[in-house]
């Protein structure tokens, strides 16, 4: 009786086991991913935070996002990196709830904390003379804070819906990780359909509300840009936005595809990709992506880096 119990209350990952050729590519890759996640990310912040000409609304909540995809990637790449290296992982009920809730709460503050950005770059292009006054440092740390309260406030109500479901065994997911869709493919029990319409509408409120203020937002922008007369006004508006239009579309591009369609229909072998696209790849490209284009951060790590020259030299 306890061995049937202890098998019941475990998870079986099976992660990438059905593609043995594909574990060490898949392996050194997602490590190099997660290595740049880290160190672009974090220099993101570094930088910000340093440099005093980056001390404007756009790079604290860029600061944000890059504390949020740190985060994030830290919740799903040791795991999967141990997944990588066997066939499957058993994992308690207890483990396997606790990440999908904090991976759960960084993905739902990363959506949140993007819409709040696409505000932000509608404010400065359409109110360049009155964004100062409108983009205060007490109403940006509001939103910010905001994003991140939401983010745990969606990861606590549907962990904590999933966690009263009985889940049926055998409790085999074919994932690296305990995502959501995975996991709802095992409920069942008396009420399973009324617990599934009421977690996918609070998906459909964390993934679609922002998308919505994110489409108004560079709508506004979009009639912005094209009354302006100067051309140069038009480039620096679209350098402006560009970035984050990139980012926002990796995101929730994959996050919608995985959390808004039916349970029935969900491929887990698919999903596991998808997931491993905007869980692994996105937050590795979004320091790329900010920098790259970006001429004010390109300036503020020459700055950083010739400081710490000169500081070595005095040594």
């Amino acid at each position: 009786m306890k061995a049937n119990l202890s098998t019941e209350e475990r998870f079986f990952l099976l992660g990438f086991s059905d593609w043995p050729s594909l574990q060490p590519v898949l392996f050194a890759l997602v490590l190099l991913c997660y290595l740049l996640t880290l160190a672009g990310n974090l220099a993101l912040v570094l930088l910000a935070v340093r440099d005093r000409r980056l001390h404007t609304p756009m790079y604290y909540f860029l600061c944000h996002l890059a504390l949020v995809d740190a985060g994030f990637a830290t919740s799903v790449v040791p795991p999967l990196l141990a997944n990588l290296r066997g066939r499957s992982r058993c994992l308690p009920r207890s483990c396997c709830l606790a990440q999908l809730c904090a991976s759960l709460a960084l993905g739902s503050a990363e959506c949140v904390l993007l819409a709040v950005m696409a505000l932000d770059r509608a404010a400065a292009v359409c109110r360049p003379l009155r964004y100062s006054g409108l983009a205060s440092q007490r109403l940006c740390s509001s939103l910010a804070g905001a994003s991140w309260l939401g983010g745990l406030t969606n990861s606590s109500a549907q962990t904590a819906l999933l966690a009263a479901r009985p889940l049926c065994a055998p409790r085999r997911l074919d994932h690296f990780i305990c995502e959501l869709p995975a996991l709802l493919k095992l409920a069942c029990g008396i009420g399973r359909d009324s617990t599934e319409r009421q977690m996918f509408a609070a998906r459909v409120v964390i993934l679609l509300v922002p998308s919505a203020i994110i489409l108004a937002s560079y709508g506004t922008v979009a009639r912005a840009v094209w009354g302006m007369r100067s051309s140069g006004g038009r480039r620096k508006a679209l350098g402006t936005c560009g970035s984050h239009l990139t980012a926002v579309c990796l995101f929730y591009g994959s996050a919608i595809y995985t959390y808004l369609q039916p349970t029935q229909r969900y491929d887990q072998g698919q999903g596991k990709f998808v997931s491993l696209f905007y869980t692994v790849v996105t937050p590795a490209l979004n320091p790329l992506i900010y920098t790259l284009r970006n001429k004010e951060v390109k300036e503020a790590a020459r700055r950083l880096l010739r400081n710490v020259g000169r500081g070595q030299a005095r040594q």
